[in-house]
């Protein structure tokens, strides 16, 4: 999976409309391979993206999550720490 498709699920506040269609147009360059469409795919290439989106809106805000939210930040800093660890 591509590594730049976070997590949005369980997270105070709420993943926004825009972290949503951020992660959908990263999976569809992902599956596509390209990331700007030529003339003749791009239609098919936007429609995906809009597709997509909403299967993830409509996953992201139906979850039933029983564990206290996530805090943004503090996930934020904790990759930060990871990521030290592995290229350091």
């Amino acid at each position: 999976m591509c590594r730049n498709i976070k997590v949005l699920v369980n997270f105070e506040p709420t993943a926004t409309h825009d972290e949503i269609r951020a992660s959908a147009l990263q999976f569809v360059r992902k599956l596509s391979g390209t990331t700007k469409p030529s003339k003749a795919n791009e239609a098919a290439f936007n429609q995906a993206v809009d597709e997509v989106y909403e299967a993830a809106h409509k996953l992201v805000h139906s979850m039933i999550v029983n564990s206290p939210p996530r805090n943004r930040e503090v996930e934020a800093q904790k990759a930060r720490e990871r990521s030290l660890r592995r290229f350091a």
